[in-house]
C-alpha cells in the first residue's frame, strides 16, 4: 500500500472517531479510539513506540514516544488542543527524523469540525 492510500485510510479513520466522539476529551482517548479504529480498518498499529534519542553517539536515557505507528511505516501525532501551534509541527518532524519514518500526520481533535486544517500531513520532515 502507498504512503498516499495509507493516510487516507488513517484520515478515514479520525474522521469516524471524530464523528462518533467529537471534540474536548484527552488525547489517550482518540489514541485508544484510533488503533481501534484503525485496527477495525485493517491496518496494524502500534502506541506509544518507544524512539531512543541519540546525542554525539550516545544514546540518551530519555525517549520519546510516537502516539501511533501505522503499518511501521506512518507516524500519526494526535492532538486535543485549541489550536496547532508551530511546535506541534517541529515535533512531528523531529519524530520523522529521530525515527527515520519518511510520512507522518498530525491530528487535532479538538475543532469544531473536523476540516483540513485539523489534519497536517508531514513528508520528509516538509509540512504541506
Amino acid at each position: 500500500m502507498s504512503s498516499n492510500e495509507l493516510t487516507y485510510k488513517i484520515r478515514g479513520a479520525a474522521f469516524a472517531v471524530y464523528r462518533t466522539l467529537g471534540p474536548g476529551l484527552l488525547e489517550k482517548v482518540y489514541q485508544e479510539a484510533m488503533a481501534y479504529q484503525l485496527t477495525k480498518d485493517g491496518l496494524s498499529v502500534q502506541c506509544e513506540v518507544p524512539v531512543p534519542v541519540i546525542y554525539d553517539g550516545h544514546v540518551l536515557s530519555t525517549e520519546m514516544r510516537l502516539d501511533l505507528l501505522v503499518e511501521d511505516t506512518v507516524i500519526v501525532e494526535l492532538k486535543s488542543v485549541e489550536m496547532l501551534l508551530p511546535v506541534h509541527k517541529k515535533q512531528l518532524q523531529t519524530y520523522l527524523k529521530l525515527s527515520n519514518r519518511h510520512v507522518g500526520l498530525l491530528i487535532n481533535f479538538n475543532v469544531p469540525t473536523m476540516d483540513g486544517s485539523a489534519i497536517v500531513r508531514c513528508i520528509n520532515g516538509v509540512v504541506e
